[in-house]
C-alpha cells in the first residue's frame, strides 16, 4: 500500500513519505481498530512519532522543530492518515498549536513551550469553538479580564481534541468589545488553577483521541501568557486554521486512499458469477472514478499548500477550497469502498467502517464545509462590493 503517489516528489520528500509510511504501517494500522473500539489515546505512539520530527513539523529548527513547508506537511499527514485518520488528525491539530506559538510568540514563549511540544512530551490543543459559538467564531463569549499583571479567564470551550490529555491549551478569549477585534489568544497550562474538563464525548468517529469541554473557572494567568497583542487573537486563530484545514484535507486523502487500496485487494480475492470481482468492468469503473477523484483532490490540496508556503494572498480561499473538496471527496470515496466490500465493509474487523466514521467529521471541523463555501464566495465577490 502506498498512501501518496510518488511522482513529482523530490528526493527529500520521498524520504519523508517512506519514513512516515513505515511508521504508519508498523505503529498505527495494526492497532487502529482496537484503539477505536477501546477509545484509547496512544500517547506512547505519539511520542514515537515525535522521534521522526512529527511533533513540530512547521516549527523552526532552532526551536526544536523540523522546519518543513506546508507542502511537505500535507504529504506527511496524508501518509500518516493511511494508518489511522484519528491519530493523524490530532497530529495536525497539535502542529497547528506549535506553529502558532513559533510564529506569533515572543522569544520567552518559544523557549518555554516549544521544546516539549516538538518532543510531544506535552501535547497541544486548540480552543476556539464554544457551545454557543461554532461557525460564528467571532461571537465567542469566553472572557479574559485584565487584573494588574494578570488576566482572569472564564468560559467554556467545546469539542476540544486532546482535552484532558494535552498539557498546553491555546485559548481564544474576549478582552474587548464584541466582534473579531475584541478577541485575544492565551497560553493555558493544564496545571493552572481553575482549569477543568468535561467528560470524554461519545462520538461517531475519531475515538482514538479524546474530545472534551475545556472549562475555565477564573483561571488566573500572568500577562506573559498573552500570545501576540490584545485584539490579535482572532487573526491568530484564523492564520492557524489555514494550515489546519490543509491538514484535515490531507487526513481525508490518506484515509480514503487506504480504503481504496483495501478495496482493490478485497475485489481481487473475491469471486462471484464465475470470476474475480476485480475483473467486472462495472466495478473497475467505480475504482477508476475513486482514484481519479482522489488525484484531483490531492492536486488542489498541494496547490493550496504551495500558495500558503509562498504567502499568496489567495491562500485562504485556496485552503478553503481544498478543505471542502478533499473532505467531501475523501468521505465519498471511503463510503463507496465500504459498498464495494459488501457486508464485510460493515464489519468492524475489516476497518473500512472505521475509516468512514473517522472521515465524516472532517466535513465539520476546522470550519464546516458550508463555511468553506462562504470563504470562497467572499473571495470571488469582494471586488464587486
Amino acid at each position: 500500500m502506498s498512501a501518496v503517489p510518488t511522482t513529482l516528489l523530490t528526493e527529500d520528500q520521498l524520504a519523508l513519505v517512506e519514513a512516515t509510511l513505515d511508521f504508519a504501517q508498523d505503529h498505527l494500522a495494526p492497532h487502529a481498530v482496537a484503539w477505536d473500539q477501546a477509545k484509547h489515546f496512544p500517547l506512547d505512539v505519539l511520542r514515537k512519532a515525535a522521534g521522526l520530527g512529527l511533533g513540530g513539523l512547521y516549527v523552526r529548527e532552532e526551536h526544536g522543530g523540523s522546519g518543513l513547508s506546508r507542502t511537505d506537511g500535507v504529504l506527511i499527514v496524508e501518509t500518516l492518515a493511511s494508518g489511522c485518520p484519528s491519530i493523524a488528525g490530532f497530529v495536525s491539530i497539535h502542529n497547528m498549536v506549535a506553529w502558532l506559538i513559533d510564529h506569533h510568540g515572543d522569544a520567552a514563549q518559544r523557549e518555554r513551550w516549544l521544546p516539549r511540544l516538538c518532543a510531544m512530551e506535552d501535547l497541544g490543543s486548540y480552543c476556539l469553538t464554544e457551545p454557543g459559538a461554532g461557525s460564528d467564531a467571532a461571537a465567542l463569549r469566553t472572557r479574559a479580564v485584565r487584573d494588574g499583571d494578570h488576566y482572569v479567564l472564564t468560559g467554556v470551550k467545546q469539542f476540544i481534541s486532546g482535552a484532558g490529555a494535552s498539557q498546553t491549551y491555546l485559548v481564544m478569549a474576549r478582552t474587548g468589545d464584541d466582534g473579531a477585534r475584541g478577541v485575544s489568544a492565551f497560553l493555558v497550562d493544564k496545571d493552572d488553577a481553575g482549569l477543568s474538563f468535561g467528560p470524554n464525548e461519545k462520538k461517531m468517529g475519531w475515538n482514538a483521541q479524546p474530545t472534551r469541554q475545556v472549562i475555565l473557572d477564573r483561571v488566573r494567568l500572568p500577562a506573559d501568557r498573552l500570545l501576540g497583542h490584545e485584539g490579535e487573537g482572532f487573526r491568530i486563530a484564523m492564520s492557524g486554521l489555514n494550515g489546519g484545514r490543509l491538514g484535515i484535507a490531507a487526513c481525508s486523502l490518506g484515509g480514503a486512499r487506504a480504503a481504496l487500496d483495501r478495496s482493490l485487494v478485497h475485489l481481487a480475492d473475491r469471486e462471484a458469477f464465475g470470476g474475480r470481482l476485480l475483473d467486472a468492468q462495472a466495478l473497475q469503473f467505480r475504482l477508476a472514478d475513486m482514484a481519479t477523484e482522489l488525484t484531483a483532490a490531492r492536486a488542489l490540496v498541494h496547490q493550496a499548500a504551495h500558495a500558503l508556503d509562498r504567502g499568496d494572498p489567495q491562500a485562504p480561499q485556496l485552503c478553503a477550497m481544498a478543505k471542502r473538496f478533499a473532505t467531501d471527496t475523501g468521505y465519498a470515496v471511503a463510503d463507496r469502498a465500504l459498498q464495494l466490500h459488501g457486508g464485510y465493509g460493515y464489519l468492524t474487523d475489516y476497518g473500512i467502517e472505521k475509516i468512514v466514521r473517522d472521515l465524516r467529521v472532517h466535513q465539520i471541523l476546522e470550519g464546516t464545509n458550508e463555511i468553506m463555501r462562504v470563504i470562497v464566495a467572499r473571495g470571488l465577490t469582494e471586488a464587486l462590493r
